[in-house]
């Protein structure tokens, strides 16, 4: 019998490690893709919590607080998760992994190996890695700012971007200019200058092309064409327009509100100065 349509067969990128070791791993599907991982006998994965899509019957699952994360409790007073997931292979035999991106998002994987074992990325980037990987946040002003995620370390790890991926390797002294939120990760050679265009509200009030940031070489940059606050702002639109336009007195209750709060205002003003 035929495989079905679905079936797609494990064709393995392979990543070998400082330590000689090999993991093969396949990025499936085009958006909201998921990452496959092998795993052998006590190899493990960590990732962040709900991004478990599948795995064999010998992994094991569990929770793990980075001692890494020194602005945890900060993070979880606006709503951050602070802890991780741990998947380890404790059978005989050879399993496997399925980590899913939470949105639709591409998955990058990032031989830090590579990179000077460092790279800053934006804002909960990091999905998940293998081997010696470090995840620290941070919240300083500056380009760290906007980059609040460092991965550090000699492993593999991977990241999160929205639409089409490009990747530049800026030369020497080469200066390129990009939208702060297309920005997924540079690596730590880059300098980052941040450019506000125009006043500084335009920024606080989160309007598009408000910051460039201006990166000089040496280094590598990962670019994205659809950060995934454009994506949810789009989607915000075309649900909420049309239901304003065809639902009218919505428009009339809001006007009502204003117009009532404006009343209460003035009178208290005038009671005041009575």
């Amino acid at each position: 019998m035929a495989a079905p349509f679905f079936s797609t067969p494990f064709q393995p990128y392979v990543y070998q490690s400082p330590e000689d070791a090999i993991i093969p791993f396949q990025i499936l599907g085009g958006e909201a893709q998921v990452v496959q991982i092998m795993l052998k006998l006590n190899e493990r994965i960590v990732a962040k919590p709900g991004s478990m899509c599948f795995m064999s019957g010998s992994i094991e699952m569990e929770n793990a607080y980075p001692p890494e994360n020194e602005v945890g409790v900060l993070q979880w007073l606006f709503g951050k998760t602070i802890t991780s997931i741990v998947l380890r292979n404790s059978g005989p035999s050879d399993g496997f992994v399925g980590i899913a991106a939470p949105s639709l998002a591409r998955i990058l994987p990032i031989d830090l190996a590579m990179f000077n074992g460092g790279i800053l990325c934006q804002p909960d980037a990091f999905l998940c890695s293998v081997n010696d990987v470090k995840v620290s946040n941070s919240v300083a002003a500056g380009a760290e700012g906007f980059l609040r995620q460092k991965l550090s370390g000699q492993g593999l790890a991977f990241i999160l971007a929205g639409g089409s991926v490009v990747q530049k390797n800026l030369e020497v002294d080469e200066v390129l200019a990009v939208d702060v939120s297309c920005i997924v990760a540079v690596t730590s050679t880059v300098d980052i200058q941040i450019k506000f265009n125009g006043p500084m509200r335009k920024a606080v009030f989160g309007i598009d092309n408000a910051v460039t940031a201006l990166l000089t070489g040496p280094g590598f940059v990962f670019i994205q064409s659809l950060p995934f606050h454009r994506l949810s702002q789009g989607i915000s639109r075309a649900v909420t327009y049309p239901n304003m336009r065809e639902n009218p007195k919505a428009l009339i209750q809001i006007a009502v509100f204003f117009l009532m709060a404006y009343v209460v205002l003035l009178s208290s003003l005038i009671l005041t100065d009575v």
